[in-house]
């Protein structure tokens, strides 16, 4: 059974984002990493060493291994950032410096959407914009 029915959620419409170039449908709230592995997507980062692939572990933040890079700003946390409707989230290759990573960068910087952030919206890291 649909989770979503499960809980009886009523979420909001579906957007698009794109991951490495294609497109993903994503629900409001819900964070990168649920909107991934919703896609069938498991891995979306390779080890800096042996290009090993990695995706969620802890789920919380803590660990590290879900990073991605959401318009074009390296080492997001796919597990705390929330998807927005035309984000650009692709794979993170090594440490995602030195021209390492695939997609996401796109729109490094965005209008103020009204709630004050002009980020790429990693609400929930308490990192300022």
């Amino acid at each position: 059974m649909n989770p979503l029915e499960l809980a009886r959620a009523r979420p909001g419409p579906a957007f698009t984002v794109m991951f490495d170039g294609r497109p993903v449908e994503a629900l409001p709230g819900q964070t990168i990493a649920a909107v991934l592995w919703a896609a069938g997507v498991t891995s979306w980062r390779t080890t800096r060493g042996e290009g090993r692939p990695r995706g969620v572990f802890c789920g919380i933040g803590v660990c590290f291994d879900c990073l991605v890079t959401v318009n074009g700003r390296t080492g997001q946390r796919a597990c705390l950032v929330r998807a927005r409707p035309g984000d650009l989230i692709g794979t993170q290759e090594g440490t995602g410096h030195g021209g390492e990573g695939r997609q996401g960068s796109g729109r490094a910087d965005r209008a103020d959407d009204g709630t004050g952030r002009t980020g790429p919206g990693d609400e929930g890291t308490g990192r300022a914009h």
